[in-house]
């Protein structure tokens, strides 16, 4: 009897979205899971502490300093930072458990982890995500009201300086309007699952079954 291939799970994607500050990474990522249950949110590890509310597992996988750098010295984490004296990372087996069971993951990062990520895990989606102009992000970052002029002088340098690697990434979507840049990634998410390489496997096993 041959088996339900249809009922096997087939390998999630990882898909890195980055994109320079105030271009609205965190609002899109928020908007896409509303729309795409299979999608999960890629749950950090941090050494600082829990905030009220905040459960271990699903805010965030709360560790001591010390347990942090082991995870560093094991290769467990596809890329990490300090930051204000803490440390945040992207756990590997969270990632690869959710793949294999055949969710999606969602890594929402600055340019500079996404390209460590790109480094462990190059079969990844990577995603930039682009404002429609230079003057459209400062006027978003300026409506925010959270940053002194001095600030927003430096966000607009990193910004300039990010978009040069934006060869780095597989796909640019212009966040013009958050509905039509989930609609936009949603078809790259499509298209990625359609890929011969990754219909391939399944074929092969089509094959085997029938000789």
């Amino acid at each position: 009897m041959t088996s339900d291939l249809r009922q096997q799970p087939d390998r999630g994607l990882l898909i890195v979205l980055s994109g320079p500050s105030g271009v609205g990474k965190g609002t899109v990522c928020k908007a896409l899971r509303e729309v795409d249950y299979n999608l999960v949110y890629s749950v950090s590890a941090t050494t600082r502490a829990p905030r009220a509310g905040e459960i271990d597992g699903v805010n965030y996988f709360f560790k001591t300093k010390e347990q942090f750098i082991e995870m560093i010295e094991q290769n467990q984490l596809l890329e990490w930072a300090e930051y204000v004296g803490n440390y945040y990372g992207t756990p590997r087996s969270f990632v690869e458990e959710t793949l294999a069971a055949g969710q999606d993951v969602i890594l929402e990062i600055e340019v500079q982890g996404a390209l460590k990520v790109r480094q462990k895990f190059a079969e990844a989606v990577f995603i930039f995500l682009m404002p429609p102009s230079l003057v459209e992000l400062q006027n978003r970052i300026q409506t925010r009201g959270t940053d002194s002029a001095e600030s927003i002088v430096r966000r607009m340098s990193t910004a300039i300086e990010e978009l040069r690697m934006i060869e780095q990434y597989d796909y640019c979507v212009v966040n013009d309007q958050v509905e039509a840049a989930c609609a936009r990634i949603q078809a790259i998410l499509v298209a990625e699952h359609c890929r011969r390489e990754r219909v391939l496997p399944k074929i092969h096993n089509w094959m085997e079954e029938v000789h």
